[in-house]
């Protein structure tokens, strides 16, 4: 299908939006890039991540050790690709160009691509969120029904059980699967990609390339084939499960919108910014600790309306666009903890599942 434009709603909202958070950036006189406690964050979760991968390849730890610290490299990877590669990918990581870019392409050694990736999440992803057919966050046909326009199956009866197995399986598939089908089909799925350069083509082959060398060909050689192949399973699915479920809870929840634009002129019936509130739940945002760990991604709302702002500042921003949103009585979704998040989550595929 065609990408879908958005109207003018006729309100202020957007602006008086982009007002109140100039004007908290001004009065504070801070820059909404990242600042130090960022920055080390990011230095301390990759020493965690290479100390982590050293010992396991070079050191080869007894099988209970082995197996904790797989796991912990699967959080590691999540906590890079949350609090490093996402901020990075979205120019907000630092005032610097060189590291907002050096942070972005990190995602590579996550096993992905970040050419893909930036099409897919920047650009597709944070333009139409939760419009079926062009959000490719949503698309997980057949396996899953994730919302009403999508064609539902006996097996979707029962997702609200299996969907737990299958994001664990979400990074192996990034890494094996959709990656390349997004390079070789030459789209993200209905929307065609834009024709990649010649360095975005070697840049694309020698990140999977160095992946698997350090990932798959060093371990190898070094453990074997059976020692490699049960670690780098358990750190894959316990960073799929992680990533799976820190984004579902920001879109696929019961209180989120799944907008389609008017058939016959293509228009999505809300201006952007509203459509994105709409669109989308934050969570557990009292939890310090969940908060500095998934980088700030439990601000989803505020990310969405902002991506080119640090995470650092999404606590501060959220006052602001909350009152906001009161003021001209839109609707602002919000769980107080994580498990409630999950909990709507489950309940929302049961429904899906099982009828609309």
């Amino acid at each position: 299908m065609a990408t879908p434009k958005f109207i003018q709603s006729g309100t202020d909202f957007h602006q008086e939006l982009k007002k109140r958070v100039n004007q908290y950036f001004i009065e504070r006189k801070k820059s909404s890039t990242g600042n130090f406690g960022l920055h080390f964050k990011a230095v301390f979760f990759f020493a965690a991540y290479f100390a982590l991968y050293a010992h396991l390849v070079y050191f080869t730890p007894a099988t209970w050790l082995a197996i904790i610290e797989c796991v912990l490299l699967g959080c590691f990877t999540a906590a890079i690709g949350f609090n490093v590669m996402h901020d990075g990918g979205h120019g907000s990581f630092s005032k610097s160009r060189f590291l907002n870019k050096l942070a972005a392409v990190s995602v590579n050694f996550l096993g992905a691509s970040s050419i893909m990736w930036n099409m897919k999440h920047n650009i597709i992803h944070h333009t139409y969120t939760n419009i079926d057919g062009v959000d490719d966050d949503i698309e997980i046909k057949p396996y899953l029904r994730m919302c009403s326009t999508q064609k539902r199956y006996w097996m979707h009866r029962f997702q609200h059980y299996y969907v737990w197995f299958l994001y664990t399986l979400l990074h192996l598939i990034w890494v094996f699967l959709t990656d390349y089908k997004k390079y070789f089909k030459k789209r993200i799925g209905s929307v065609p990609i834009k024709k990649l350069s010649v360095k975005e083509h070697f840049g694309f082959w020698g990140a999977k390339l160095g992946y698997a060398i350090i990932f798959m060909v060093i371990p190898i050689f070094m453990v074997g084939f059976g020692k490699w192949l049960v670690g780098f399973l358990i750190a894959s699915m316990v960073t799929g499960f992680v990533i799976s479920i820190v984004f579902q809870l920001a879109h696929t929840v019961e209180h989120t919108q799944f907008p389609l634009p008017v058939a016959d002129t293509n228009k999505i019936d809300n201006e952007w910014a509203i459509h994105q509130v709409e669109t989308t739940a934050n969570f557990a945002t009292k939890n310090k600790l969940i908060s500095w760990l998934v980088g700030g991604l439990n601000f989803q709302i505020e990310h969405h309306l902002f991506p080119k702002v640090s995470h650092i500042h999404y606590p501060a921003l959220s006052k602001i666009i909350k009152q906001t949103c009161i003021d001209f009585g839109i609707h602002y979704v919000e769980y107080p903890k994580m498990r409630h998040a999950i909990a709507s989550h489950a309940s929302y595929l049961r429904r899906m599942g099982r009828g609309d």
